[in-house]
């Protein structure tokens, strides 16, 4: 019980220093469980010990087993899904995807667009790829860098590759045949 209290202090404290990253990185949120869910065991072990010990209640240890090992499972279920996610380069859940197709699609002289696609690059970067149909098609690449700059500011997509094409073009996009988008 002294060793499993003892680990209780240490493993707390060390998922402590992980609390204020385990909300935008996958990877500082699996370290924190993990020693959230080291600190839960060390805990188990110290009250079933102690219901063991001054009252002789032996079925507490499964009992809280059970309850830890749940609680384990629960608690990493967002982790397991976000790390499935981010293997399958899906959609980052913290982005809307209606929400970028809707701002990119209200840019000026923007007339249509297609091949919309935004995945997870790591557990920080998100990345775009996305082809803008416009009339006119800007000058200079201020527009870009506009883009580029609001997706960062507004929906966290710090990589952005934008494709413009010209609206009225006798030359079709390959990718737009294929999109419903």
């Amino acid at each position: 019980m002294i060793v499993a209290a003892i680990g209780v202090v240490i493993n707390t404290a060390t998922a402590l220093l992980f609390v204020s990253g385990k909300d935008n990185d996958l990877n500082i949120r699996g370290a924190f469980l993990h020693m959230a869910a080291d600190a839960a065991v060390s805990l188990g072990v110290v009250a079933s010990g102690a219901l063991i010990w001054f009252y002789g209640y032996n079925w507490i240890d499964p009992v809280i087993s059970l309850v830890i090992a749940a609680v384990i499972l629960f608690s990493t279920w967002g982790l397991l899904r976000d790390s499935l996610n981010l293997a399958v380069d899906a959609v980052p859940r913290e982005v809307d995807p209606d929400e970028v197709r809707r701002y990119l699609r209200d840019l000026p002289a923007v007339c249509d667009l297609h091949d919309l696609h935004i995945w997870a690059m790591s557990t920080t970067d998100t990345a775009l790829t996305a082809h803008l149909v416009m009339d006119p098609i800007p000058d200079d690449d201020n527009f870009l860098n506009e883009v580029a700059h609001e997706l960062e500011h507004r929906f966290e997509i710090r990589h952005a590759t934008i494709q413009i094409e010209r609206a009225g073009s006798d030359v079709t996009c390959l990718q737009a045949a294929h999109c419903a988008d």
